[in-house]
């Protein structure tokens, strides 16, 4: 094999370009960290590079970008998501500028490539299936050029360990790993299936307690997310999984308190469940996106069709893993009393941490060419806003069936409700009740970031911070003290992310209001002659 020419790489991870109710910005500042997660993709492409390959990673969210790194560098590496698009393109012209080859991937570059013109290389799609190809082209002295991976082919049972030396641990919440890539589910607006395909490929177990291995010698304890898109989109191989997870967790002394993201079938499977739970994992991101059947079908998400959501949730709650899930305003078949039905469902569930978004088109999916066959999508849909804006305030970037005004009042009105005080504390005591957590661990592993500030410290300064949360979060809290102390613990982080939840939801509607005010002064035509049950 030909020996690679040296090269210094330096990674910039962009800036996210708004605050969203994933930024946690102030729950951060409460446990003393600068970002909810750490930059996962970059430090997987790091470990793909040639070994003589010195490579260096700032995290733009968490440190500066200094003259002397760019001047170190042989080459830059960047990108990322939609919402980091307007600092990747800003970084892109800073190495222009500095005369320093940048080469952009990640999932907007590979869905709106045209955006990213300005690069000096393309590496779009997976880079397991096209990152030698790009070494070989610069290695022979190309200095620009595209590399498009085929789709849904890259073999992640090679994908070697993440960089995770060059992380500062110190900043970020948690850490990620991946297991497996791909989704089983068609849904309209989502963009893994055209990303990653819809048969879900997976690691090796061994592959999986390596990294677990490499970060527990590390020295890392605390939370650490499994990033799939569907952790259970494979149930075959995850059943071989989670037994090897759980008897890793408990030889080490149960170092890491684990996360992920997972369609709401889950409920319907008792085993599955139960090995989550013995794994000592302790919360599932669901998309449910609308309490409503026909609107659910509409969106291609028959998954959470014919089943009782509420008591799906409840169901993964008996089994000792909280539940946060994103919720959807915006859709053609949405009924009027939408509004109401979606504030019903959110708190017939127990769902404390629901993130509700406006319906936005996004790059290279089905919804986006339904759209635009049907004329009805807006120009520049794949140009991400440049500040202040993200889905919660700029969505719907097309015409929609409904009056705008209609859906941004709806939008409004459950935010006012789920994010006020005592709605939110409500929930969280509710949720405390259902929660078994009887299969996981207890307590934090030494070492935990988040066991650095004590309970009655962070609601203190959680209720110091918003004086009208003061009295239902300090009852909350006391019920759930009262009850046991692993309930307390879990109540305690509900309440830390209401240091961002409360204040982020008063933005958002007050850029609601904005864009209401400003629809006084417009003629706005619904797009009221598109068949909805076509749609």
């Amino acid at each position: 094999m030909k020996v690679s020419h040296p090269c210094n790489v330096l990674m910039l991870y962009p800036l996210f370009s708004a605050e969203s109710f994933w930024s946690f910005g102030e729950s951060c500042k409460l446990m003393g960290v600068k970002r909810p997660a750490a930059p996962l993709g970059l430090i997987t492409v790091a470990a793909m590079l040639p070994a003589n390959w010195t490579v260096r990673l700032i995290d733009c969210n968490t440190a500066p970008l200094g003259d002397d790194d760019l001047a170190w560098a042989d080459v830059v590496f960047t990108g990322g998501m939609l919402p980091q698009q307007a600092d990747t393109l800003r970084l892109i012209e800073l190495c222009r500028a500095a005369g320093k080859p940048v080469v952009v991937g990640g999932p907007d570059p590979t869905s709106s490539p045209h955006v990213y013109e300005r690069a000096d290389f393309r590496v779009l799609g997976e880079a397991e299936s096209i990152i030698n190809e790009f070494i070989a082209a610069w290695d022979s002295g190309a200095r620009s050029g595209v590399f498009t991976a085929p789709k849904f082919q890259a073999d992640v049972t090679k994908t070697p360990v993440p960089r995770f030396d060059l992380l500062k641990f110190e900043d970020y919440l948690y850490l990620g790993v991946q297991y497996s890539r791909g989704c089983p589910f068609t849904c309209e607006f989502c963009d893994i299936i055209e990303l990653y395909g819809r048969v879900p490929r997976t690691k090796t177990n061994e592959q999986m307690l390596i990294e677990l291995d490499r970060l527990y010698q590390m020295g890392y304890r605390g939370h650490l997310d499994f990033v799939d898109d569907n952790f259970i989109g494979n149930k075959k191989s995850l059943r071989l999984f989670l037994p090897q997870l759980a008897e890793w967790q408990r030889a080490h002394g149960y170092p890491f308190e684990l996360s992920t993201e997972a369609s709401v079938n889950l409920a319907d499977d008792p085993e599955l469940l139960e090995l989550m739970g013995a794994a000592n994992f302790f919360g599932i991101f669901v998309g449910i996106e609308s309490p409503d059947p026909a609107t659910l079908v509409a969106m291609r998400k028959k998954q959470n069709t014919r089943r009782n959501i509420a008591e799906s949730i409840h169901k993964i709650y008996a089994a000792g893993m909280l539940v946060t899930a994103g919720f959807i305003v915006g859709f053609d078949n949405e009924k009027a009393s939408m509004a109401e039905a979606m504030i019903e469902f959110i708190e017939e569930a127990a769902i404390p941490v629901s993130m509700v978004g406006l319906l936005y088109a996004l790059p290279n999916t089905q919804l986006t060419r339904r759209l635009e066959r049907e004329g009805r999508l807006h120009p520049g849909h794949d140009v991400a806003p440049t500040i202040g804006a993200d889905q919660c305030t700029s969505g719907i970037n097309f015409d929609p069936v409904r009056p705008l005004r209609d859906i941004l009042t709806d939008y409004k009105r459950v935010l006012e409700h789920v994010y006020s005080p005592a709605a939110y504390a409500r929930r969280v005591d509710r949720l405390m009740t259902l929660l078994d957590r009887s299969r996981q661990r207890p307590e934090l592993a030494e070492g935990d970031i988040r066991a650095k500030v004590g309970a009655m410290e962070t609601v203190h300064r959680v209720v110091t911070a918003i004086p009208e949360a003061r009295g239902p979060l300090w009852q909350t809290f006391m019920n759930c003290a009262k009850r046991d102390t692993s309930s307390a613990r879990i109540a305690v982080q509900m309440i830390a992310a209401y240091a961002h939840l409360g204040p982020f939801s008063r933005k958002v509607i007050d850029a609601i209001d904005t864009r209401l005010a400003a629809l006084d002064n417009e003629i706005v035509t619904p797009a009221a002659a598109v068949d909805v049950t076509a749609a």
